[in-house]
């Protein structure tokens, strides 16, 4: 049964991933695990430096129980490679883990989360984020984030800039890329998908630098920190 608290009673104390991917498997937090499939947790690597937070799974990503498996996660690689962000560097996960929708015929259509299964189900995003400590959130579409920023967010106002989040160094939203797939005319799909990368551009940029910080700090290090030990380089602790 569905809890005042929402999903906040099944999520473990952890920061590894796969437990808090078992534990979401049974989570009731709201009404949504009665007619999903699954829960679709999120995916990739524990050490990413990106993660990406799109609204909810919809009718494939339900069905298969992963992230961004149709078409719109098509679109999404090809512009995160386009560029120039490695996708081994990335994590992919939604607001909420549970595909909401409502029946026409045989087809099952997205339906937009409400408030109360948004807010029931961030204590999940919470416990991703907290185990991945990214340098960058990328939220995907105005349902992910304003569930970051707040309801009073304007995407197509603020998107494609560094925004500062309690939960990371810096957020930039940008577009969904079903945002893309929507658009009713050949050239206002080129057009969004064209600010799609240009706003992913924008991350590659800030990882390429902040890689080079890394680097300048770690030839700055003192000759008299290094230590050859048993034939090795090895940092003396303290």
């Amino acid at each position: 049964m569905p809890t005042a608290e929402g999903a906040a009673p099944f999520v473990p104390k952890t920061r590894n991933l796969d437990r808090l991917r078992r534990a979401a498997a049974t989570c009731r937090g709201c009404d949504l695990y009665r007619r999903a499939t699954q829960t679709v947790f999120g995916l990739g690597a524990p050490d990413a430096r990106v993660v990406l937070v799109g609204e909810q799974p919809g009718d494939q990503e339900d069905r298969q129980g992963a992230p961004f498996v149709g078409p719109a996660g098509d679109v999404l690689r090809r512009a995160l490679l386009e560029a120039g962000i490695p996708l081994d560097k990335v994590y992919l996960t939604n607001v909420v883990k549970h595909f909401k929708f409502e029946e026409r015929g045989k087809r099952r259509i997205h339906k937009k989360p409400g408030r109360t299964e948004i807010v029931a189900c961030r204590p999940w995003l919470n416990a991703e984020l907290e185990a991945i400590r990214p340098d960058v959130v990328v939220s995907l579409g105005a349902t992910a984030a304003q569930a970051i920023m707040g309801s009073r967010f304007q995407l197509m106002k603020d998107r494609g800039r560094f925004l500062p989040t309690s939960q990371a160094p810096k957020l930039l939203a940008t577009l969904h890329p079903s945002a893309v797939l929507r658009a009713p005319e050949r050239a206002d799909r080129h057009r969004l998908y064209r600010l799609l990368t240009a706003d992913f551009r924008v991350v590659a940029s800030e990882l390429d630098g902040a890689s080079r910080g890394r680097a300048r700090m770690a030839r700055k290090r003192p000759a008299s920190r290094i230590l050859v030990a048993k034939g090795r380089l090895a940092t003396p602790r303290g």
